[in-house]
């Protein structure tokens, strides 16, 4: 039975999810944290008020509002991955080679959800895939996303120069693919980050599953309200959840297109005297980008949920 001495009401930072298990931090003191009935809609980074029900234990009783909340979706669910974001950096490198269909949803994603993004190309170090990597990437800088580049392996030192003034005062997620480097950065970036995740994996109980939850990281010598994010490598990013109009807004190249076509509810998909089909036709918006676009509009069309 619930000790009432030991119950106390505190506000907390959540740190780690896994499953129906979540950690949180409230003035350096983390607890392990349950949900009240089924629900399991916490996400990494949410603000929560918990009632403690030991020393290291509590309930969660209530998320407080979100300022921003990313998560993907695909046909059946949507998976949360961080909330109260203000920034997203996409990690690519010259080696292996990255999906372009992942950095635009992502890119997507950011937008949709109202989070600054930005794109790291680590790994310049390789010198032969440097400049066909730099061509791919120009693509999302002639967008407005700033583009950063850095060795984390080969020049460390530089690497946290550029990186941490970009960090300070902001919360922010690093995404990718497996195998850019995104460990890498993480551990330059947050002093003790091995040692903190042994911890948070005991505290979960996910054992050797290390690599397979989100998890956020305090960072208050950076500057108040630092938080970096490190989430799991992924393949693929489902954003079944987002609507026809929530999609065209999410492509910034289209902005100065949007009610200049013939048709106000024009899907910029075959309609005729398309402002946007006629900009991707001149060049003025990539082809590739268009076609993911069209891609994510069927897909909203899939949702049951």
């Amino acid at each position: 039975m619930n000790n009432p001495k030991l119950q106390q009401k505190l506000t907390a930072t959540i740190i780690a999810a896994h499953g129906r298990h979540y950690l949180a931090e409230a003035d350096g003191r983390k607890l392990q944290c349950v949900t009240r009935g089924k629900k399991t809609n916490v996400a990494v980074g949410d603000i929560v008020q918990i009632t403690t029900t030991s020393n290291d234990q509590g309930v969660i009783d209530k998320i407080e509002e979100r300022s921003t909340l990313l998560y993907r979706s695909d046909q059946y669910k949507s998976k949360l991955l961080a909330a109260n974001l203000t920034q997203l950096f996409v990690v690519v490198a010259t080696e292996p080679g990255f999906a372009d269909d992942l950095v635009s949803r992502s890119l997507v994603a950011a937008e949709a959800a109202g989070i600054k993004a930005h794109l790291i190309l680590n790994k310049t170090d390789v010198a032969a895939a440097l400049p066909r990597t730099r061509e791919r990437v120009a693509a999302y800088g002639s967008l407005g996303y700033p583009v950063h580049e850095v060795s984390a392996t080969a020049r460390p030192e530089e690497a946290v120069a550029i990186l941490q003034p970009l960090m300070a005062g902001q919360s922010s997620i690093l995404i990718g693919q497996s195998g850019m480097g995104k460990s890498s950065l993480i551990n330059l970036l947050v002093p003790d980050a091995d040692i903190a995740v042994r911890e948070i994996s005991a505290a979960l109980d996910t054992g050797k599953h290390t690599t397979t939850f989100t998890r956020l990281y305090q960072l208050p010598e950076l500057g108040a309200g630092t938080a970096i994010i490190d989430s799991p490598g992924f393949q693929e990013f489902g954003l079944y959840h987002l609507t026809e109009g929530m999609l065209e807004r999410a492509f910034v190249e289209f902005a100065p297109y949007l009610g200049h076509c013939k048709f106000y509810n024009c899907r910029h998909l075959i309609e005729p005297q398309c402002a946007v089909l006629a900009a991707v036709a001149e060049g003025k918006i990539a082809r590739m980008r268009h076609t993911l676009y069209g891609q994510l509009l069927h897909e909203s069309s899939q949702t049951l949920y």
